[in-house]
Formats: C-alpha cells, sequence, structure tokens
C-alpha cells in the first residue's frame, strides 16, 4: 500500500532533516540495500549527493567522485532529472541503452529506480535513487510509491 511505502518518513521530515535518516527509511521501506539522495545545486546546476547508503565500500571511493556532483542527462539520476520522470535500470551490469555509466556497474546493483523531486513550481529539487543486488524490475506501483515519498520530500529538500 501507499502508506507502506511512505512510513516513518513524514516524521523525519520535520525541523532539519537527517537525510541519511530519510534514506535508510525509504530503503527499509521498499527492501532495497543501496541508494543516494542528490539536491540540485542552484548556483552550478548540478546535482549534489546529500546522502548514500549502501555503497561497496571497495568501490566507494572511486564512485563518490563520479556521484557527487551529476550533470542533468548524466547516469540514471541524470536522466531522471531531465526526464522529469523515474528512470530504471533492470540490470547496471548489462544496460547498453548508454543511460548508466560503465562506472555503475562496478556497484553490483542489478535494480536500480531513480526518481526525480519536483518541487510546485515544477523544478527539479533532486532526485532520490534505490536499488537492489538482484536483477530486478520495479512495477508501477513501486514506482508511485517512490514517487509518492519524492512528493513528501520536495517541500523539505
Amino acid at each position: 500500500t501507499m502508506s507502506q511505502a511512505t512510513a516513518g518518513i513524514p516524521e523525519l521530515l520535520v525541523g532539519q532533516p537527517d537525510w541519511q535518516a530519510v534514506l535508510a527509511r525509504t530503503l527499509a521501506n521498499f527492501q532495497c540495500v543501496t541508494g543516494t539522495i542528490h539536491r540540485t545545486d542552484p548556483s552550478t546546476g548540478l546535482l549534489t549527493l546529500i546522502a548514500h547508503q549502501g555503497i561497496p565500500p571497495q568501490v566507494l571511493p572511486m564512485m563518490l567522485p563520479k556521484i557527487d556532483n551529476i550533470p542533468f542527462g548524466k547516469g540514471i539520476a541524470g536522466c531522471a532529472a531531465q526526464r522529469k520522470e523515474a528512470v530504471q535500470l533492470c540490470n547496471l551490469q548489462e544496460d547498453l541503452g548508454g543511460v548508466a555509466k560503465p562506472d555503475a556497474r562496478k556497484t553490483n546493483v542489478q535494480g536500480a529506480l531513480a526518481v526525480p523531486i519536483v518541487g510546485a513550481d515544477g523544478k527539479v529539487l533532486g532526485v532520490l535513487g534505490i536499488g537492489k543486488m538482484q536483477t530486478y524490475d520495479f512495477d508501477v506501483h513501486e514506482i508511485a510509491e517512490l514517487n509518492s515519498v519524492a512528493a513528501l520530500i520536495a517541500p523539505r529538500i
């Protein structure tokens, strides 16, 4: 149900939100192990990483510079921002569509879903991404549910 997807999240969005906690709760609600939250930096126009979880420690030093500041249109997060819609790759390892950068494959993430965090004025304020280590296709309900989490985050990010 929609309520399960957003369970515990409104309580985390009071005051100055702890984005790490918001991400952790979102991943738990979706039975996902890895995820990121990016915020659009108005001065650079880049998606800036504000929370991440589940990136294997051995690849983190290599991955961080690549996911720290992402231009719109690059990678899954950048594509979600540019298209203003959910982008998913059921298998980052095999993606041939050119959406995922080759380095993304080194994370061993098999199923990934990113949704834009869109403000009331239609501007993309950031991107919320979740992933699983096994091949996985997120269905329309899960995409709608992640969009509902993004909608809760939008006024606070």
